[in-house]
This record gives C-alpha cells, structure tokens and sequence, in this order.
C-alpha cells in the first residue's frame, strides 16, 4: 500500500507534515535515520507508519511508561496490534508478551530502555521478526543531552544482534553536540539526518519579570480564552495556586504525582475534555498527553534547563493555531535555582546512605535482587530512615545515572489478570471449589485469551456481573491467586524503581568522582542558559531560544514581548514625527482627514488617524466638522 493511503486509512490526513515523507522513505529504504522534530511536529508517524508498511516487528524504545501507553492505546484504537514492556509488568507476563511477539501477535512492541539490559530481552531478541528499531526521545543516550538515561547506552546490544535493521532516532530537543553524540552512542551507519526549525511561528513567548506573578496570571488568564498548564515546581504551589484561580471564577485543578491513582485519572480526565480550563501542575504532567488546542502554558517558576522549558512550552498550540507562552520570574528565583543546583547534587555520602536506605526498605540481601521491580514509595522511605525526600529523589536520579537503579514515572496501571493452569486443570478445580465455580465463569465469559496472555480487567465490571460487592472480588481474586490458579496484578498508581543490578554493600558502591563533577558542571551550564534567556531583554525570544540549539538563520519573530517592545518604541519614535508635522501644517492652514493622509503619504492612514485623536485628546488640535484646526 502507498504510504499516502496508509497516512489516509489509519490517520485521515491527506498530506505530511514538513519533512515527515522524506523521513519515512529514507527508513523504507533500509537507511538508519535521525530525525529533529519540534514538539508536536509528529515523530511518532514517522516509525509507525513505515512499520506498518513493511513485514515484521517494530520495536520501540521510549522513556516513560505514559508515554509508551499513550501510542498503545491510539494504536489499538487505529486496529493495530501494539503492547508496551513496562517495569510494571511480572516475568510471567513479559515471557507470554515476548513469545506473542515471536509469533507475529504484534506489529509494535514497546520496550523501556533497561529492558534491552534484561537476559530474559537478550535471549528472546533473536526470534523476533524485527523491522525497525525506533528510539524514542534519543537525546536521552547522551550525556550531553538534558535528560541522559544510562539505560539508553543498552540500546547499541540491538544492533549487535540485529545489524541489518535500520535504526530511526527521533528526538525534539538536541543541541548540535547532543546529535552528533546520538549518532555516535548509537552507532548509526551513514546516518541521513533530517531536521526542521525548532521555530514555532504560531507560538508568541512573552517573559516578564514580575512582583505579583498571580494576578499577572490571572489577567492572563481572563484575556486568552481556552485550556491551558501552569508549571510550578512544588506539589503544595499547584494548590494555592489553582485555589486562587478557582477564587477568582477560573476553572482549575491541580496535580503532581503525589495524589492518589482515583484522584490523578479524574483531573487529567476534566481538564482533557474541558470541564476544567487550567490545570495547575509539577512537570509530572503533560508527557504523553496529546491535546492539541493547549491556547498557553505558564511557567510561575524557572525550569532548570532550556530543553525542558521548550518542551514544556511545545504543549500548547499544537493543533497550530495561536498559542502563547508566559514565564513569570522575579530575581528570588534565580536564586532559588542556584539554590537548587546544590540540592540536586547530594554529596557522595548521602547518596550512598540513600541506596542503602532503600534495600533495606525493600528487604534486599547484598548479591539480590538484579531485575526487581518495586513499587516506590519515596515518602515512605523518608519517614523511615529520615532523609528529606528531596535528597532520596535527587540520589536516585544519580544512581540512575550510575546505572545502579532505574526509575519511572508514576502511573494508572490497571489491574491485569492470566490463567496460571490450563483449561483441564481449572475445570477440576470448579469441580472441587463449587463455591468459585460461578465466579471463574463470569470471568472467562467476559474476558477472552485469558489463558494466553495477561488480560486487562474491571473489578467493578466483575462485581456486577455476578452481583456482587467489589471487596469480594478483590479478596476472591487474591485468593485465587494465592492458589496459583490465576496471576492477579492489582492496579497501582505508585512509580515504580527497578534494580538494575544486584545490591552491593554501600561502602564498596563505585560513584565515579569524575562523572559527578562532569554532571554537575553540565547541570550549572544548562541554569546559566536559563538565566541569559530569561534576563536578556533585547534579543528576540525565539531567535535566542533558536540559537540555543544551533539555529541561527532565523528573523526576529515579531510576536514576542521583546519584539513587541521593539515595536512600540519605534512606534513611539513614528508618532512623535507625525505629530510634529501635523502641528507645523495646521498652523498655516486648515485641512480635512483625507488632505493630510494624502500631505503625510509616508506613513500610514491608520498612523496619521490616530496622532490626529491623540492631538485633539491632549486638545492641541479642534476637529470642526470635516476640518481639522490647530489651537496654537
């Protein structure tokens, strides 16, 4: 099938976007590719339709769970068949994803970066009929990128066993030494790049520094109709703040990944279909959410990197309509991101106590636990063992780095179910459990292929098919389970941290000196950008953002709040002459409108106009009738 057709049948659009077709027939073509697309640009049609045009299986390498769950979800929706290999699931359930997707049960299989680190990946990889592997969120494999993953470096144990499948990098945030470190950490052969301007012409930057962030908002707020994120750094802001809109007649919420899974899954749901207009939030939220008629994102509080801040501003305007960003800052800010700079870099000996802290929560003997996956909870651990939570956070996202530990982002994962016996087995057990017949009935009669893969269920659904109170659905399930008669995984909301490695005594845990240092430089780096952006009054907001990533033939926007007051003080300097030439004209003679537009044919008629009612405002001039007289 033409490419153009799959586009139409499965997406309904009739054109690419800019530079999507050329992408998708170099990948056709066996080429590894790197492609640079803003936010919102479509990189995911970029791998996904060139999969489906071709025999065999798409991997796909990304982040974030939400993410991966995200393209799943519109994948089956289109009729595709695609999973997601998260840190979520149990050995069982990725054996029996695995060996479906040997058996051409999939045409994308979604994977984790330290999933590829797996035995259980390396032994199976082989039989898969792979024809694409796609990296998602590539900058993520360099060190120089803002978001380095350890993990990512994995991926290279692909193409040693599959080195005749074409690799398709995409990514939306990459400094020119972030790409060249791509290609070379990802080993790609004659790479063909391509890359669009990260210029978004229809999104209008406005930077203010500004005492009284909230009522600045809330203007903002009443003047641009239509949905719209606030970022702000703490859980407890996205309250107070999303309580001072509500106070003042606008339609808010909150979130951070501290609520409660019920809790999460209902805000996200309103703000998405629009029965809340603003949603407040840490920057837990937004990854994986593709809602294109965001009208603004506002940031009350500095980012600590240019890439996060243009990602996170990417979110709004992506249907391409009008969009505006807003950053609010005042200089306590700066510093408050010097600040923390420190707080991000716990000393070796923190981090060390940290690890230790968090195997001894989890129970894990020195030499165990390689590949365990547990579900995270940080606040928890803190009161335990007493380590503020910032300093668990930060040490953990450092022995990420050290490839010690992993951690994703917390997520709904709903409650799953697979049969453990087969069909002969569990019909002798109804048999001898007459009490549970009923019950495991109703559950093969709603859900089909329980016994060859892990099934998605509804405990709610189950309680009324066989009328019954979902507390003993949840115990009836548990129990079965303790049986062995079925694997039940309840749904959770908590992130979840996975070994990586087994646990090795604190004192003998290897923090590279030189890497920490390394970071830690790059770290000062990337807020130094922040603060040179957010402070420099002169330079065209999206020219100095372009510049930042290596763009530097691009014009001056004329939408942002540096050149909008460019404009107004050449505008200012345009009326001072036209109203000097309007006084020395009226004070010999007497003209009508059109007369002195047709006298002062330099400028404009709607210039002219308005230095006329200015004039006759500050009563410098009288307008009789049609003529215009000066009162010197």
């Amino acid at each position: 099938m033409e490419i153009s057709n799959i586009l139409k049948k499965h997406w309904g659009y009739d054109v690419f976007r800019p530079l999507q077709e050329e992408i998708i027939q170099s990948v056709l073509k066996g080429n590894d590719t790197l492609a640079l697309l803003p936010t919102g640009g479509g990189k995911s049609i970029c791998y996904q339709l060139p999969a489906i045009a071709m025999e065999g299986l798409c991997i796909v390498v990304s982040p974030l769970i939400s993410l991966m769950q995200d393209q799943v979800e519109q994948l089956q929706k289109k009729g595709i068949k695609a999973i997601a290999i998260t840190s979520a699931m149990n050995f069982r359930e990725v054996d029996i994803t695995f060996t479906n997707a040997i058996h051409g049960g999939y045409k994308f299989l979604y994977i984790s970066p330290e999933r590829i680190q797996t035995q259980l990946f390396l032994r199976k990889l082989p039989a898969l009929k792979i024809n694409l592997i796609a990296v998602d969120e590539a900058h993520c494999i360099s060190q120089w990128g803002y978001d380095f993953r350890p993990a990512y470096l994995s991926i290279k144990k692909i193409r040693e066993l599959k080195p005749e499948v074409p690799m398709l990098a995409v990514t939306a945030t990459a400094t020119q030494k972030t790409t060249e470190d791509i290609c070379k950490q990802l080993e790609l052969k004659k790479p063909v790049t391509f890359k669009t301007s990260f210029a978004r012409k229809n999104l209008h930057y406005h930077i203010r520094k500004d005492e009284n962030k909230l009522q600045t908002l809330l203007s903002f707020c009443n003047k641009k109709k239509g949905t719209a994120i606030v970022f702000v750094r703490n859980r407890r802001k996205t309250k107070e703040v999303a309580d001072f809109l509500n106070y003042n007649n606008i339609k808010s919420d909150f979130y951070h990944g501290g609520l409660e899974l019920s809790e999460r899954v209902k805000k996200q749901s309103d703000w998405i279909n629009n029965r809340k207009q603003i949603m407040v939030s840490t920057n837990a939220f937004g990854m994986g959410i593709d809602k294109p008629d965001v009208r603004f994102v506002a940031h009350l509080d500095l980012p600590d990197s240019l890439e996060a801040w243009f990602q996170e501003a990417g979110r709004a305007g992506r249907d391409g309509n009008i969009a505006y960003e807003l950053t609010l800052y005042h200089q306590s800010d700066i510093l408050h991101l010097q600040e923390q700079l420190e707080q991000a870099f716990p000393s070796i000996e923190q981090i060390k106590q940290t690890y230790a802290a968090i195997c001894n929560y989890y129970q894990i003997a020195v030499g165990a636990g390689e590949g365990l996956s547990v579900s995270f909870n940080l606040d928890e651990i803190s009161a335990k063992y007493k380590i503020t939570p910032l300093v668990i956070y930060n040490a953990v996202k450092f022995l990420e780095k050290e490839n010690y530990l992993s951690y994703t982002d917390a997520l709904y994962q709903p409650a799953k179910l697979h049969m453990t016996i087969g069909k002969e087995e569990l019909y002798n057990f109804q048999v001898q459990n007459p009490s549970l017949d009923s019950f495991i009935k109703a559950l093969l009669r709603n859900y089909a292929g329980l016994f060859d893969e892990y099934k998605i269920i509804n405990e709610f659904k189950i309680a009324q098919a066989i009328k019954a109170d979902l507390a003993y659905v949840k115990k009836t399930l548990e129990n079965l389970h303790k049986l062995e008669i079925i694997d039940y995984i309840p749904q959770t909301g908590l992130p979840k941290l996975i070994f990586n490695q087994a646990r090795v005594d604190a004192t003998f845990l290897s923090i590279s000196k030189e890497n920490y240092t390394k970071l830690k430089k790059q770290a000062e780096e990337r807020i130094k950008a922040v603060i040179d952006f957010v402070s420099d009054t002169h330079t065209c907001r999206s020219k100095k953002v372009l510049q930042y990533f290596d763009e530097t033939s691009f014009e001056d926007c004329g939408t942002c709040d540096v050149c909008l007051n460019k404009n107004k003080q050449n505008k200012s300097g345009i009326f001072v002459q036209i109203k000097e030439q309007l006084l020395n004209l009226l004070e010999h003679k007497e003209y009508n409108l059109n007369e002195l537009v047709s006298l002062l044919y330099r400028y404009s008629k709607e210039d002219v106009a308005d230095c006329i009612n200015q004039l006759a405002d500050d009563k410098q001039i009288n307008m009789n009738q049609n003529k215009i007289v000066s009162k010197r």
